[in-house]
């Protein structure tokens, strides 16, 4: 089982990927790992840096994709967006943000719909 869900994972980090590069936004990492985890997509947006947490789900049973970034979740990436940051010694004026793009599957495994929600998470 965790064989599909790594599998369905990249398969929406790589649609999540394609959908903001036609929206204007350049790729600068993938799959970003740390200590305390992981980021699946950083990116640019003009000047801004954008950490791009994706959910990709198959059925609403389980709940949204959406649904799915909690409190902890939230609170997660804000530290990793930090540790982002100070990994890459970015000056302290960089403007970013945290995005959510939140992917539904259908049946036949085609994208049924994307939700790319900026500003999704708050700092700190």
């Amino acid at each position: 089982m965790p064989d599909k869900r790594a599998s369905l994972g990249s398969f929406g980090e790589q649609i999540a990927a394609n959908y903001l590069t036609r929206q204007g936004y350049r790729v600068e990492a993938r799959n970003w790992r740390c200590v305390a985890g992981e980021i699946d997509l950083v990116m640019r947006d003009g000047r801004t840096l954008v950490f791009v947490e994706v959910r990709t789900r198959r059925s609403a049973p389980a709940g949204t994709a959406e649904e799915s970034v909690g409190t902890s979740k939230r609170a997660r990436l804000a530290a990793l967006a930090y540790a982002y940051l100070e990994a890459h010694t970015l000056p302290e004026a960089t403007p970013w943000r945290i995005d959510v793009v939140a992917i539904a599957i259908d049946r036949a495994g085609r994208v049924a719909h994307i939700n790319h929600i900026p500003n999704a998470v708050e700092e700190g």
